[in-house]
């Protein structure tokens, strides 16, 4: 779902991107959608890998423990 809001920014700034959109045959719209989402999907990205990279780290062990659906969510 697609929703507008409202964004203020100094107007040499809207400039600059409407031209840099522009060269690349995009809106400024679309240009700050795929900017935004870029920059999101990167940091989600990045906070997974490090969760992996602790848990590889980690010394925790469960000694072969399996739990169920209903322990886990007690």
């Amino acid at each position: 779902m697609t929703k507008n809001i409202t964004l203020s920014m100094d107007s040499n700034l809207i400039k600059r991107a409407r031209d840099y959109a522009k060269k690349r045959g995009k809106s400024l719209n679309s240009l700050i959608r795929e900017l935004l989402n870029k920059e999101l999907t990167e940091v989600t990205d990045k906070k997974i890998n490090e969760m992996f990279l602790l848990m590889d780290k980690s010394n925790a062990d469960s000694k072969g423990k399996k739990w169920s659906r209903d322990e886990l969510y007690d």
